[in-house]
């Protein structure tokens, strides 16, 4: 039984950090996201791989359901550099490849599913999985700036839609037109969302909610080698987390945001899912409470 479903990329990455490089590694939003929500309950993938997709095994042990990953043409590949300042990477290539050819088809049991995250993908696939699932309790989606210069008009559309939207701070920044975040999250809460989160990278997230705001701290890294995916990281650990526990009030929200920023952490202490294959529970538990001791005075 699948708790929670999540439509992303799945696809390979060439990355290059101050610490290292490495290439033709798994990726993808819909990876990490579904890697991340599994250590709290099951996720089910709505994704395209290509035939030369050859790590289904490693999502299989995270028992993922792949009965949502369609198999057609050559898997998406992406290929960036980070600078010291790893808040954002340079993209350096994009092969679309299998992505043009996209068309979510859910799968019956997957309809039905209470909480669904759509991860940073074109608003028009965004809105055919909507359209499929029957009583969703939480969606949560997520955009970047690519979609915001091409399709505003339909990224508005599924925003209407939305419980939780999902930005970075220059996200935010970009669609609001204001260099205050404060402002762009009552702008966005206008449009219909209940809660608005704004990741600030390395400097944790803002929650917004009507009248009440939230400000997670980011967790102090001693060893950093490569941010990629560590967003999609926050947002699968937050609706992992909220399918588990089935609570979507102000204060359970809260836990989830910290929860995701518990899990975005470990991602970016090695390169790929290098670090999330060893991940344990008691880790996760343990940094969870280092976050609540940072916020008691």
């Amino acid at each position: 039984m699948v708790d929670v479903i999540i439509a992303g990329t799945v696809g390979y990455d060439d990355v290059k950090t101050p610490f290292g490089f490495r290439k033709d590694v798994l990726g993808g939003a819909a990876v990490y996201a579904s890697v991340s929500a599994s250590f709290f309950a099951k996720p089910g993938m709505i994704s395209i791989a290509g035939e030369d997709f050859r790590d289904k095994e490693i999502l299989i042990q995270k028992d993922i359901c792949l009965k949502g990953l369609e198999v057609k043409g050559k898997t998406f590949r992406w290929g960036g550099e980070y600078e010291y300042d790893m808040n954002e990477a340079k993209t350096l290539k994009t092969e679309l490849n299998s992505v043009l050819d996209f068309d979510p088809v859910l799968p019956e049991e997957y309809r039905n599913v209470k909480y669904i995250f759509l991860a940073n993908i074109d608003p028009e696939i965004q809105l055919k999985v909507i359209d499929q699932v029957k009583e969703p309790k939480l969606i949560v989606m997520d955009t970047m700036n690519f979609w915001i210069d091409t399709k505003k008009d339909k990224l508005l559309e599924v925003i209407k839609k939305v419980d939780v939207l999902l930005l970075n701070d220059g996200e935010a920044r970009q669609l609001f037109d204001t260099v205050s975040l404060v402002k762009c999250g009552k702008e966005a809460l206008a449009l219909g969302p209940k809660f608005v989160i704004i990741k600030k990278g390395e400097h944790g997230a803002l929650l917004f909610s009507d009248g009440k705001h939230f400000n997670a701290p980011g967790y102090p890294l001693e060893f950093l080698k490569d941010p990629t995916g560590c967003g999609d990281s926050f947002a699968g650990g937050f609706i992992g987390y909220l399918a588990k526990t089935d609570d979507i009030s102000e204060t359970n929200l809260r836990k989830a945001v910290v929860y995701g920023s518990v899990i975005a952490s470990f991602n970016a202490e090695d390169f790929s899912l290098e670090r999330m294959k060893t991940l344990s529970n008691e880790e996760i538990e343990n940094r969870f409470k280092e976050f609540v001791e940072m916020r008691e005075f």
